[in-house]
């Protein structure tokens, strides 16, 4: 780490950027009943008695006439699904308000929904800040909810995940060294993988498939038709290859049917197939939305985010399955 000694704009605004933070829209009304609202990261507990909170607001920009001379304003702690009303209020020059539907607050500030947390406050105080007014306001009212909050930091949007605590309980027997440690990223991969697909494999024992029979139905209900070495290269990466006799046993199953095209043998989902493709589809999805009620909104969503950029990274070249359709 280096220590900036001489004073650089651009490198402080960079480091200062390093502070993690959520994202609010701030909502007034102007003198004239003009709906006024922008995108702010500066918000920040002031007090809890009195509840006071603050913000702060460049002067140069066109909304501080407004907020200047407002005795109410609603600060919108923004939802991590929130990231285009983000934008849209960011940006100048358009109805922000456009399509939104408000709720009625206890003044005639805008009231945004389906937000994180919401503070409906009252003009306290207001103090010089630089190149930026600070306003500090008494929270009159708040809600909040459970929707994992859109978070800010070093200039891109970010999603939040809980870290679980690591305690140690007096008296508890410390757990077993093990050179192969639960940090290393390939076993948690790993055991979160066979964890989830064991819970999955006791429901498909139901319907009497395997994982091959799971996988390579999924496949034809995307795309049909597909030759013994076309479906093969959409499951190779389960380490399950489809064979002629496991698909002349789905055959038997009535659950595909071949077709000869120009001496080629191609494999398409029967009407069986297909409805036993969406039972398997069912049965998979409420696996996930058990472990999704587990983890929660925020962390299923950061999960996703995460495992998406991980197959984009590790990704050998496999063929997309949507985009040939």
């Amino acid at each position: 780490m280096t220590t900036q000694t001489g004073f650089d704009p651009q490198a402080f605004r960079a480091a200062l950027g390093t502070f993690t933070t959520g994202v609010t829209i701030i909502t007034t009304r102007a003198a004239d009943g003009e709906a006024i609202g922008i995108t702010a990261n500066s918000f920040n507990s002031v007090s809890l008695n009195p509840p006071l909170v603050l913000w702060s607001l460049a002067k140069n920009a066109r909304s501080l006439a407004a907020f200047s001379t407002a005795k109410h304003w609603n600060v919108h702690v923004l939802s991590a699904e929130q990231e285009a009303l983000s934008g849209r209020f960011a940006r100048q020059g358009e109805d922000k308000f456009a399509g939104l539907e408000l709720d009625e607050g206890i003044s005639k500030a805008p009231l945004l929904t389906d937000c994180t947390a919401r503070f409906q406050c009252r003009t306290a105080f207001s103090y010089d800040g630089g190149d930026h007014v600070i306003f500090v306001g008494e929270v009159l009212a708040y809600d909040h909810s459970n929707l994992p909050p859109l978070v800010f930091q070093s200039g891109q949007y970010a999603l939040a995940a809980r870290k679980p605590r690591e305690e140690v309980r007096l008296g508890a027997t410390p757990p077993p060294e093990c050179s192969y440690t639960e940090d290393l990223l390939g076993y948690l991969l790993g055991r979160a993988h066979y964890q989830m697909l064991y819970a999955l494999r006791q429901l498909l024992s139901t319907q009497a498939l395997d994982e091959r029979s799971f996988f390579i139905l999924s496949v034809l209900s995307i795309q049909d038709r597909l030759t013994l070495d076309e479906l093969n290269a959409f499951i190779a990466y389960t380490g399950m290859l489809a064979s002629a006799e496991s698909m002349a046993a789905l055959e038997s199953q009535q659950l595909v049917a071949l077709e000869t095209d120009d001496g080629e043998t191609r494999y398409a989902l029967t009407a069986d197939g297909r409805e036993a493709s969406l039972r398997q589809i069912a049965l998979a999805k409420a696996v996930e939305e058990d472990i999704a009620a587990k983890l929660g909104t925020g962390d299923t969503m950061a999960l996703k985010l995460l495992l998406k950029r991980l197959i984009s990274t590790s990704d050998p070249g496999m063929p997309d399955l949507w985009s040939a359709r």
